[in-house]
């Protein structure tokens, strides 16, 4: 069973039917008993880190969560849910994450002289730095589903799988051991986006 982790901030069902869609069995969940006991977990998320991390030491999901990375289970963090694997977030102050991976949560700049529309939203395509699981049989310059105004700057760049452009480098997937993470939603990135929750499910 793969444990859906609730808690308040997520298109939750979307994920679920995305999963649904390709043979998994999937539950929304926001009891930390029922995340230990999965098979696999995923760590959604939409909306402002500094809550999300306060609900999740709240409920005790984040450390739930965090159990499972270490005891080895695949894991999967998806938009929100990537950026909360970080050890800090600048959005809105500076904000403590789980610090299940090195780096930090910085806010989209654009380039001296140039203009950026943030948030970044809509399709980009993916360039395969490493051959993650999880986008095992996707082409390279595949295209996503991006909503976001921040962005990890992962410490280690053998955690990054894929990067997109926006305007320059940011990482899309990331990929550690069991954990791996998409920027982007692979539920709102038809055929690919299911076969990224394919590739998770049989992980």
């Amino acid at each position: 069973m793969i444990a859906i982790i609730d808690y308040g901030m997520g298109n939750l069902r979307s994920v679920q039917k995305a999963l649904e869609a390709v043979g998994a069995e999937a539950e929304i969940t926001g009891d930390p008993n029922r995340v230990r006991a999965a098979d696999r977990v995923i760590l959604p998320g939409v909306g402002a880190f500094a809550d999300a991390i306060a609900e999740l030491r709240r409920t005790g999901l984040g450390e739930a969560f965090s159990e499972a990375v270490r005891r080895g289970q695949p894991c999967l963090g998806v938009c929100l849910g990537l950026q909360l694997l970080f050890d800090e977030s600048e959005e809105d102050g500076l904000h403590q994450g789980l610090g299940l991976l090195p780096g930090r949560i910085v806010r989209f700049e654009a380039p001296p002289g140039t203009k950026l529309i943030i948030p970044h939203m809509g399709w980009n395509t993916l360039t395969i730095c490493r051959p993650a699981p999880i986008l095992a049989g996707l082409p390279d310059q595949a295209s996503v589903y991006f909503v976001h105004s921040y962005h990890a700057v992962a410490a280690n760049p053998n955690d990054v799988a894929a990067t997109a452009d926006y305007p320059g480098p940011f990482p899309a997937v990331v990929w550690r051991d069991n954990l791996s993470a998409c920027q982007f939603h692979p539920e709102k990135s038809q055929q690919l986006g299911l076969s990224i929750y394919a590739n998770f499910a049989r992980s």
